[in-house]
């Protein structure tokens, strides 16, 4: 069931050539159509700020500032997120 009205905004921070980035994309994409939500993803290698955040830690996925997961989708947790900032 997808929720239009209501967009969710996530964020991914990765990098072009991260194979765990794409795998992440990936598996993300079945929940952002059940949501209705979006994603923007951001090459950390443009930004030297980000790059010093999240350098050996992408994929970082976050939510409204909150980090949700880290390398490989936690597919439980971003469900939660989602539903709480949908239905909260």
């Amino acid at each position: 069931m997808t929720h239009p009205a209501r967009m969710v905004p996530l964020t991914l921070y990765g990098r072009a050539w991260c194979h765990l980035c794409e795998d992440m994309q990936a598996a993300l994409a079945p929940l952002l159509a059940e949501f209705g939500a979006t994603v923007e993803v951001i090459d950390i290698d443009a930004d030297p700020l980000l790059e010093a955040r999240y350098n050996d830690w992408v994929p970082v996925l976050v939510c409204d500032g909150e980090e949700l997961c880290h390398y490989h989708l936690d597919v439980e947790r971003v469900r939660i997120a989602l539903a709480a900032r949908l239905f909260g």
